[in-house]
């Protein structure tokens, strides 16, 4: 799988970020929340991200990369 970075909240690598695969799917780093409450299927997980990344993806990542 090809992995490109989209949009990052920093440029280390311990930050929410979202990235685009060479699949035609988006990969999504952020915090694994223990509070949800949610009944999630043992193949998938779930993931924290701050909405002002989802802003900055709209914004920068949408025009720049899959526009």
């Amino acid at each position: 799988m090809k992995v490109s970075k989209l949009v990052s909240t920093c440029d280390i690598k311990d930050c929410p970020t979202i990235y685009a695969t060479d699949r035609d799917t988006l990969l999504v780093q952020g915090e694994v929340p223990t509070d949800h409450g949610l009944s999630i299927p043992a193949h998938e997980g779930i993931v924290e991200i701050p909405m002002q990344l989802i802003l900055d993806l709209i914004r920068k990542g949408l025009r720049d990369k899959l526009a």
